[in-house]
């Protein structure tokens, strides 16, 4: 576990959706205490002694689907043959964005920028606690999992524009205020662009097939979604009525 030499390390296959991480740190004690820290969170770690042995783990280990080998790295900035800095800067340099938590016993100012305008994600000093490493590994992760979800696009009809991430709502360049069920039904509204919606419909998707009560509840948060749209919610140009059959949208 605590060798320079590459072994294999443990596929996605083998570990299912456990967090892979690459330790390189040349101070046998620190590593093992990092090793335990960061197994006992439950997370798969790879180490590596000298920067040579890191740079070969991450150039060697390349899966087949593209995936990353690692999801972050934690890395020494004083290391044997290679440095954790240039270690930062080829990784950058050929387009790796695994987060990086570097670790120094420098703590100056310098030092710290200096390692976050390299590439590092984040910067701990030592000595440091294993509670925060931990907590600050978690925090990069929970990052890089955020950063890869898909990303919903940003709908827009008009001066109306909608950020489903964000459950905010432009009109005419200003932000307004929509309860949760308003909101879902313009998100729907907006998906569906010119779409005709009847009452059970819109009940059925906004409110849930289990909604018991009148279906006139849907009038009353179309006729509040004019107010808060419409220049002129007796003459609306987004929500529009069609007689007979229920609501579109433009």
């Amino acid at each position: 576990m605590y060798t320079s030499e590459l072994t294999k390390y443990p596929s996605r296959a083998d570990i299912g959706q456990t967090s892979r991480v690459l330790v390189v740190e040349d101070e046998e004690l620190i590593r093992e205490m990092l090793v335990l820290a960061l197994e006992e969170e439950g997370y798969a770690v790879v180490t590596a002694t000298d920067g040579r042995s890191a740079v070969e783990y991450l150039k060697n280990c390349e899966p087949s689907s593209g995936e990353l080998p690692f999801d972050l790295v934690v890395l020494d900035l004083m290391l044997p043959q290679i440095n954790g800095l240039d270690i930062c800067r080829l990784l950058r340099h050929q387009g790796n964005p695994v987060p990086i938590l570097m670790l120094s016993a420098k703590g100056s100012e310098t030092d710290r920028v200096l390692g976050l305008e390299v590439g590092a994600d984040d910067y701990l000093t030592k000595p440091f606690s294993m509670r925060e490493l931990v907590a600050r590994c978690r925090a990069l992760l929970r990052r890089q999992r955020l950063s890869t979800l898909p990303q919903i696009p940003i709908l827009q009809y008009k001066e109306v524009t909608l950020y489903p991430q964000e459950c905010r709502v432009l009109v005419r360049s200003q932000e307004v205020n929509l309860s949760p069920k308003e909101f879902r039904l313009l998100e729907l509204f907006m998906s569906y662009a010119r779409r005709v919606w009847s009452r059970e419909q819109l009940l059925d998707q906004v409110w849930g097939p289990d909604f018991v009560g009148d279906s006139k509840t849907v009038d009353v948060h179309i006729r509040w979604l004019r107010e808060k749209l419409e220049q002129d919610p007796s003459h609306p140009e987004y929500i529009v009525t069609v007689r007979g059959f229920g609501y579109r949208f433009g």
